[in-house]
């Protein structure tokens, strides 16, 4: 078993509950890790054998462009879909932050964490 890490996936996306963020959007960074079987590509050196990483940016990519109220909502929806199209991830655990979140404070990021087990 193994762990692959993601870690701050960059986006500029329109989640929140105001009208305002969905019209002028925000900076959000994401973190994601997940777990799987790395033994078979840690020895045949192959892609096919591992999870693509480039398969799990493009999914958080994907989702966060997809307007949600709340974090929570987004997260569940690109956990759900790393489960459906990648059979092989056991585990995720994923991070959202929107940066600098308009709260009236002096705030630098709001983070929601979720972590998921394969049913």
């Amino acid at each position: 078993m193994g762990n692959i890490k993601l870690k701050n996936i960059r986006t500029f996306s329109y989640h929140g509950c105001l009208v305002e963020e969905g019209k002028i959007g925000s900076d959000y960074s994401v973190d994601l890790e997940i777990k799987t079987d790395l033994r078979k590509s840690s020895i045949s050196d192959h892609l096919d054998d591992t999870v693509d990483y480039v398969l799990l940016n493009s999914i958080v990519v994907e989702e966060m462009a997809i307007r949600s109220k709340l974090l929570e909502h987004v997260a569940h929806r690109i956990i759900a879909r790393i489960f459906k199209e990648i059979p092989s991830i056991s585990r995720i655990i994923l991070g959202v932050s929107k940066i600098n979140p308009p709260i009236g404070g002096d705030v630098e990021a709001v983070t929601i964490e979720m972590e998921e087990y394969r049913n």
